[in-house]
């Protein structure tokens, strides 16, 4: 059997193992947080380095793709200093594949719902996702992107791919280099909730973006809203119902109530390619339509 481990360094409380059958092949994925401690999750790539077939790297980036050009997450990097042997990935692979089908899969299953309210995305970090980020503009919609406001609390709010392009490479070389607990939520920050930024949640139709900066500052109401994440628990699934979601989408599939992370299934399918190294885009893509793997609609209300 196959095994593939995310090591992340988000809550402990979110860990979870199954087992899947991909393309024939059984595979053990399993996530291991570290409650915010990247020394715990460097020594526990250390111990399993070698032992498993691929590794994720949870609750952070190794850096992003913003139009082709990388940024290294310095802050990030220490975290994977061991790891020699078994090929790592950070999800990116899928972020930039599986995820850009979102927005053709929205108006497939509910595209009359979503233009009855208007065609408006919130993205909350589009830097993070900017293969999403992309396609939901491609698709016509109006866009704010919230880089500025879930990544540094600044309020100022992103309406165009090409300011965000902008503000990428004005940005990302100081935000890079900052710790990384500052600019997103580890450990138990993970599981606390602070209202702010609601005149951009009530404005859009669609939330997109990361679960954990979706949850981190979303109002009370979300009534109609449709969310597009993954990284789904049945709390989180729980609570956004409660909030009034009227559809929930996961760009990853749901396994045993639980939708994973990018990183933790990019690295399931690295693990059954047996390649000994990270897949190309044109590989996970490959893989992903022999797969049929699209995102996956529950209506909540």
């Amino acid at each position: 059997m196959k095994r593939a481990v995310s090591i992340s360094i988000g809550s402990s409380k979110r860990n979870k193992a199954v087992e899947v059958t991909l393309l024939g092949e059984k595979v053990s994925i399993e996530r291991i947080g570290t409650d915010g401690d990247m020394e715990a999750a460097a020594l526990k790539y250390k111990e399993m380095d070698g032992t498993v077939d691929a590794f994720g790297v949870g609750g952070a980036d190794l850096g992003a793709i913003v139009d082709g050009k990388w940024y290294t997450l310095h802050s990030v990097t220490p975290m994977v200093r061991y790891v020699k042997k078994t090929p790592l990935v950070d999800g990116g692979g899928l972020k930039n594949t599986l995820e850009n089908k979102a927005p053709a899969f929205l108006d497939k299953k509910i595209g009359e719902y979503i233009n009855s309210r208007g065609r408006k995305v919130l993205v909350t970090l589009g830097v993070d996702r900017w293969g999403l980020s992309q396609a939901f503009s491609d698709a016509g919609y109006e866009t704010i992107y919230g880089d500025l406001m879930f990544g540094l609390d600044i309020p100022m709010a992103i309406h165009k791919l090409s300011q965000l392009k902008i503000v990428a490479a004005l940005m990302m070389p100081i935000a890079s280099r900052l710790p990384f607990s500052w600019i997103y939520p580890t450990g138990e920050k993970q599981e606390k909730r602070t209202p702010k930024w609601g005149k951009y949640y009530a404005w859009a139709t669609v939330i997109a973006g990361d679960c954990h900066y979706i949850k981190r500052f979303m109002p009370d109401d979300l009534t109609g809203k449709v969310i597009v994440t993954n990284t789904t628990t049945p709390e989180d699934v729980e609570a956004f119902r409660k909030a009034g979601v009227k559809y929930l989408v996961t760009t990853t599939p749901v396994l045993e109530g639980r939708s994973f992370g990018t990183n933790m299934m990019e690295a399931a399918l690295v693990a059954v390619a047996g390649k000994g190294r990270p897949l190309t885009w044109p590989e996970l893509t490959e893989l992903l339509d022999k797969l049929g793997f699209e995102p996956q609609l529950q209506e909540l209300n």
